[in-house]
């Protein structure tokens, strides 16, 4: 990120620039080989510069995780509307425009070993929020083993998608919400309470929904 020739901005928004260019920088590479010189240079300005606005790398490299993890936070805390299929539809959406909007921040936030407590925060929010959105206030071991490892999905699937784009990106956001059902299906092969879960998420979706259309699929497999 570039910027060209030098200009003159504010504190907060050279603080924001030197944020940005640092995720950009961090995390399409390892933070012990991003130099405050490349920071600099990136940003257009010079290395003394930097130390004005940053104690240090470390500093630097801090505020930017910090702000990675609060637009994630941020993005599931937005209110989704419809149907549980629907609003994991929503919400999947919306992960993969921050992922192609910020892949680098998300990316520095997956590499970086100063960043678990971080990642391990916005992750936690997740899954609350998640459990919100599917109206379940208290989950059961099974349900939030599901919910844990449908988020985790979504995260790499999103990261692998930016590496070339090989698959539709509707088609795999739509693959990832029915995905969530067919996690739910297998656990409720093991347990009553999941399978009284799955009953009631399918009962509440039209059949032109996510999951109404996982249904309808999967409808004439388990007769035949």
């Amino acid at each position: 990120m570039t910027t060209g020739a030098r200009r003159r901005m504010g504190v907060e928004q050279r603080r924001e620039q030197l944020i940005a260019v640092a995720l950009e920088l961090f995390g399409r590479r390892s933070p012990e080989s991003v130099s405050i010189d490349d920071i600099a240079t990136a940003a257009g300005i010079s290395r003394p510069l930097v130390y004005h606005y940053f104690a240090g790398k470390p500093d630097l490299y801090q505020a930017a995780l910090r702000r990675a993890a609060d637009e994630l936070t941020a993005l599931f805390a937005e209110p989704c509307e419809g149907t549980p299929g629907e609003r994991l539809s929503l919400l999947t959406s919306r992960f993969f425009d921050f992922a192609e909007a910020h892949g680098a921040g998300l990316s520095a936030l997956r590499r970086a070993t100063a960043a678990e407590r971080l990642l391990e925060e916005v992750r936690h929010t997740a899954y609350r929020r998640l459990l919100d959105r599917l109206e379940i206030p208290a989950p059961s071991a099974r349900l939030e083993v599901a919910l844990r490892s449908w988020l985790s999905q979504l995260e790499t699937t999103a990261l692998l998608w930016l590496d070339g784009r090989h698959i539709p990106r509707q088609e795999l956001e739509l693959q990832l919400v029915q995905g969530f059902a067919a996690l739910t299906a297998v656990s409720a092969a093991h347990d009553d309470g999941m399978a009284a879960l799955l009953r009631d998420l399918l009962a509440k979706e039209p059949q032109d929904t996510p999951f109404g259309r996982l249904a309808a699929r999967l409808a004439p497999l388990a007769i035949g």
